[in-house]
């Protein structure tokens, strides 16, 4: 019998990007939104997302219900026009990238102290109640390593993980996997529960514009690229 897991995972990478597929704009407060443009198939280019960001941060988001035991790791492709040149994850002005991954989860009560619940509840005032528990961003950066990480610069309950950085790779197709069981074990307490998967490009405090470009997003049971050269 296909597991829901699994079937779950051919859904992610059947569908289209559209709304038809649970796909929809998450905006921030007064934030200006990104442009966001489903294409199909065509020639060598993948079915896409393509995100226009220009001094504007939105999520293209949908829920999802992952079982971390039976389908853990996390594929996409993505493309950029080009890094940013002043983004800074390390400061509130600078916390923009060219493109980020989002992974939103659930928390067991008992591990949100009353300090962090209080956050949240006043977080969800301003933005909404889409604001998670706590969230995994794997970002295509501008200055930090690759594999570099540290908590969001505004809320400690969103992790930064750098997984591209720089312009060598900018204007090409690259294709990432991430073991989300594994990250949340590291990152996030016990019980931690994926809710809701996001791509975006990030510029609303640094004024930049860039595109970026996501495709073939899917869950599996182990890394695809395991053994291939």
């Amino acid at each position: 019998m296909v597991s829901l897991a699994l079937l779950l995972a051919a859904q992610l990478v059947a569908a289209s990007w559209g709304e038809d597929a649970g796909w929809r704009e998450v905006k921030f407060g007064s934030l200006k939104g990104n442009r966001f443009e489903a294409r199909a198939a065509s020639g060598d280019e993948p079915a896409r997302l393509v995100i226009d960001s220009q001094a504007s941060m939105s999520l293209w988001a949908r829920p999802v219900s992952v079982d971390l035991a039976q389908t853990p790791v996390l594929c996409w492709r993505w493309r950029v026009s080009h890094a940013l040149k002043s983004a800074d994850m390390a400061t509130k002005a600078g916390d923009d990238y060219a493109a980020r991954v989002y992974v939103a989860f659930s928390l067991p009560r008992e591990s949100l102290d009353w300090g962090t619940r209080t956050k949240l509840a006043l977080a969800r005032k301003i933005y909404g109640d889409t604001v998670p528990d706590a969230a995994l961003n794997y970002v295509w950066d501008n200055r930090n390593a690759e594999g570099h990480s540290a908590p969001n610069a505004y809320t400690a309950q969103t992790r930064m993980v750098v997984q591209r950085t720089g312009a060598a790779q900018a204007g090409r197709w690259v294709h990432e996997c991430r073991d989300l069981r594994a990250d949340a074990a590291k990152w996030l307490p016990p019980g931690a529960k994926p809710v809701m998967l996001a791509v975006a490009a990030d510029t609303d405090n640094t004024g930049e514009q860039v595109t970026a470009e996501f495709a073939e997003i899917s869950l599996h049971a182990a890394d695809p690229r395991a053994g291939q050269p």
